[in-house]
């Protein structure tokens, strides 16, 4: 009846990437920069908006050459899937959808069956979530509809990016107009300064059903906010106070530490290591576990040793080339038997034995990128910017581009962290002299021994996880860090119109918090290499200040928590800035990473608001600190 026969296969995560695998590989569609990540994120997007692949071809841009690949890609994993009456995970809840609609006699029987239906965490639903409950709804014949009852929280929708569909219970009331709405306000889990913090954030959203959280359980501490001169600033700060509870009777386990995207993690680690407090990543890995940085790190090696043959495995077909396991397989043979380093089998591969001729003209193309990386790196120039060469000279970053996932960005973020992290060792390289071997290997060795420290431990530990991982857990004390505008809320989501969204997700980090919460922001942070001068984040400057205890590592001028100024120096000093800019509506500006732009507001504290024309961003500069001038 609808094209399928009984005993259908039910194909898990493991079954569809093998099945994409193999179609991509069929349609070549790898050398495009289709991976199995990007093309089953999107397959799975389309389906939970009920998008088929003769649907996706009337919307689609078919003169676009990518588009015009994923949709072949999208029929021929169709097709494959119907011919071995296999279902994805995702048809699961689409097909049912699409056999209700098609055949309401069948629906009608599950209508009849299930009178009481209940949905939890009704905020994070997409749509084809949302179209089985209404199918399943429908009245029926003599029959009432079904009584549906949905538990869900709209100030913490923050899954767009799986999906989730907000409209799903901001409308609810409007799509099912006979339903009661019971507000559940009464919080059993934080004290009522946390709750009156996360109150006044959300508040700032609109079209929200207003709600007002409260506990009978008293006030509690204030909230800690601390001012970081830098990145290691801030992580030093939060780990001397983790080590001050730890002292007073705290558990490590009792302890969690929140940040918008997994790149941030890097100088935390440093300093947990350096300081000894254990601590665990949930949801994520180590921050120089991470198979992108473990490329990078692979790629470096190879220059520096040139005899790596577990280096030169791992990066020789990262980016795809077109050099399969089958001739990675003989090179290393032919490395073995001759007793040459790979690096001269790659350089004579003509007389690899076995090769085909597409393969040796793929090896020789990437003998020849890393040669031209290995003179770079004889000059001993700066490593940052030998690793931002490496990157893009290898087509890493481009493949990253291409993917166009959420997950990719992240791993760029990493790489561009990484890059930050080869910065910082310039620095401190120029200031210390030389040492007995190149900047490069030295570079190597210290970030050798922060992975092989990584895995020292094995004992309660803090727990590091993004705020997105957050949610539905619960800690006695939270650090929120990197509270600045353009990480937290991040840039990206600005950009993309993502506000409110971001500010759910800064409620939802907020409401982990038992009895103690800090926030933490920094006045530099180097982001992709270059130190950034920062605004502390909007969420920050809507804490009410009657809730909050400020701290700083340096004072600085119109610096505001919640509308006060920062209070509490701990005595470091802070960099000159040099003269005051004096900026009005209207001047022309040039920054030294955005271009040039036009003053479009100026605000109390020497802030000023700057459109730049590169990519018609508006942000939010302090006048004294930001690398700007006029024109």
């Amino acid at each position: 009846m609808f094209g399928y026969a009984k005993g259908f296969t039910i194909y898990d995560a493991g079954d569809t990437r093998a099945l994409l695998k193999r179609i991509i590989k069929e349609f070549e569609a790898d050398v495009l920069g289709f991976s199995v990540a990007n093309v089953a994120a999107k397959i799975s997007k389309l389906k939970n908006e009920l998008i088929d692949a003769d649907t996706y071809a009337r919307q689609a841009n078919m003169a676009d050459p990518q588009e015009a690949v994923f949709l072949e890609i999208f029929r021929q994993y169709t097709r494959t899937l119907s011919a071995a009456n296999a279902f994805d995970f995702d048809d699961l809840i689409a097909q049912t959808v699409y056999l209700f609609r098609a055949f309401p006699h069948v629906a009608e029987l599950y209508q009849r069956r299930f009178r009481h239906i209940l949905v939890d965490e009704y905020q994070d639903t997409n749509h084809a979530q949302y179209a089985l409950i209404r199918e399943l709804t429908r009245p029926v014949a003599e029959l009432p509809p079904a009584a549906l009852t949905v538990v869900g929280d709209s100030d913490q929708s923050i899954y767009a990016f799986r999906g989730a569909d907000i409209r799903n219970i901001v409308e609810f009331e409007h799509d099912f107009p006979e339903a009661k709405v019971v507000l559940l306000e009464q919080n059993y889990r934080s004290t009522q300064t946390i709750l009156d913090a996360a109150n006044a954030v959300i508040a700032n959203n609109f079209d929200r059903k207003p709600k007002n959280l409260f506990t009978v359980d008293g006030a509690g501490a204030k909230i800690t906010g601390f001012t970081g001169y830098s990145g290691h600033d801030e992580a030093q700060f939060v780990a001397d106070e983790i080590e001050q509870l730890h002292r007073s009777g705290m558990e490590y386990r009792d302890v969690a530490v929140f940040y918008r995207t997994n790149a941030q993690t890097r100088a935390l680690e440093e300093i947990l290591i350096r300081s000894a407090v254990p601590y665990r990543i949930l949801g994520g890995t180590k921050f120089y576990e991470r198979a992108e940085i473990k490329d990078a790190v692979a790629y470096l090696s190879l220059l520096v040793n040139p005899a790596d043959l577990v280096s030169f495995q791992r990066i020789v077909n990262s980016p795809r080339r077109g050099i399969g396991n089958t001739t990675q397989g003989r090179l290393a043979s032919h490395a073995n038997t001759t007793g040459m380093p790979i690096w001269e089998v790659i350089e004579r591969v003509e007389e690899v034995p076995g090769l085909s001729g597409a393969a040796i003209k793929s090896v020789s193309r990437f003998y020849e990128i890393m040669a031209t990386l290995r003179r770079r790196a004889d000059e001993e120039g700066p490593v940052a910017t030998l690793l931002e060469t490496v990157l893009n000279e290898s087509g890493y970053l481009e493949a990253l581009a291409a993917e166009r996932t959420v997950e990719a960005e992240g791993r760029a973020e990493n790489l561009e962290e990484l890059v930050g992290v080869a910065a910082e060792f310039d620095v401190n390289r120029e200031l210390e002299g030389e040492g007995e071997v190149s900047p490069l290997e030295e570079f190597l060795q210290q970030i050798s021994l922060y992975t092989e420290q990584d895995g020292l431990r094995d004992e309660p530990a803090i727990t590091l996880m993004t705020l997105h991982n957050a949610k539905g857990l619960e800690y006695d004390t939270v650090f929120v860090v990197g509270c600045e505008d353009g990480a937290f809320p991040h840039l990206r989501a600005l950009e993309e119109g993502g506000e409110e969204e971001e500010r759910r997700l800064c409620y939802v980090g907020i409401t982990r918090a038992k009895r103690r919460l800090y926030m933490t922001w920094t006045r530099e942070r180097r982001l992709f290499g270059r130190a950034e001068r920062n605004l502390p984040s909007r969420f920050v400057d809507e804490l009410p200040a009657e809730l909050t205890e400020r701290h700083a590592s340096a004072p600085a001028a119109g610096t505001t928590w919640g509308g006060g100024v920062a209070e509490t120096s701990s005595g470091v000093e802070p960099l000159d800035p040099g003269p005051a800019l004096a900026l009005r509506t209207g001047d022309d500006v040039v920054h030294a990473s955005f271009g040039d732009g036009v003053v479009t507001a100026v605000e109390p504290g020497g802030v000023v608001v700057v459109r730049f024309s590169g990519d018609g961003s508006e942000r939010k500069l302090m006048a004294d600190y930001a690398p700007i001038r006029k024109r």
